[in-house]
């Protein structure tokens, strides 16, 4: 029997052309995530350095409106709304009282700490289904052959004849099911790795990023209080 993709589509029996179907989708849908994580993470690194370069440089207390009103320009780049967040989170908490008495650099602080997390899973979007793909395939493709084999030898029992010519060819068509499986599933576990590096290493970008805003937040706030210390020690004298 020649290898014929066509001839062997045609002779599979119901049972094997649905497990095909689904394993195609499968395929079709990891595929789909991989293209999209890559465009995303493309543009949100694009994004952010443009960020970085125009705003990076001209990060003061005075220029937070500034800095904010910038990021907002850049949305699809998770720096940019991680500083965005981070200042507005600020100006907010400088502006409002806290019964709980934390400072506003502290409330800023659990803030980011949240909005990491959050940011940390839009990274991961689409992952699970990349890794249900490398996992599940193969046992999709196996069960694909297993229902292939069963109708093979119902074909035989069905006709009375028997031997090697009758039943090679019912179960090289049903191989080919398990073959579409790990076919499926290989590309889907490579992904999951690349894209799993990749963001694991967005994400040590973005908390390096968040403990420098802080550090600089935290040193405007200490400014401020030595001001007041200041002002007030100048009442007294």
């Amino acid at each position: 029997m020649a290898f014929d993709w066509s001839d062997i589509w045609a002779h599979m029996g119901w049972p094997a052309l649905i497990v095909a179907g689904f394993l195609f989708t499968m395929g079709l849908a990891s595929l789909t995530v991989f293209i999209e994580r890559l465009i995303t993470l493309g543009r949100s690194r694009t994004s952010s350095r443009r960020f970085a370069a125009e705003s990076g440089s001209r990060l003061r207390r005075e220029t937070v409106d500034q800095i904010v009103e910038e990021a907002g320009k850049h949305a699809d780049g998770h720096l940019p709304r991680l500083v965005k967040a981070g200042l507005a989170t600020y100006e907010h908490a400088r502006a409002t009282v806290d019964i709980s008495g934390l400072t506003p650099a502290e409330r800023t602080r659990r803030h980011m700490e949240r909005y990491l997390e959050e940011l940390g899973t839009d990274l991961r979007r689409g992952l699970p289904v990349l890794a249900s793909v490398g996992s599940v395939a193969p046992f999709v493709g196996l069960l694909g052959t297993v229902l292939g084999i069963i109708s093979a030898f119902q074909g035989i029992a069905a006709t009375g004849s028997g031997g090697l010519s009758s039943v090679s060819a019912g179960i090289s068509e049903a191989l080919i099911e398990t073959a579409l499986g790990l076919a499926v599933a290989i590309p889907a576990v490579l992904a999951f790795n690349f894209l799993s590096t990749t963001i694991a290493r967005d994400e040590k970008s973005l908390n390096a990023a968040a403990g420098e805003l802080l550090d600089t937040i935290e040193g405007w706030e200490e400014i401020e209080v030595r001001g007041e210390e200041g002002s007030r020690s100048e009442l007294v004298a």
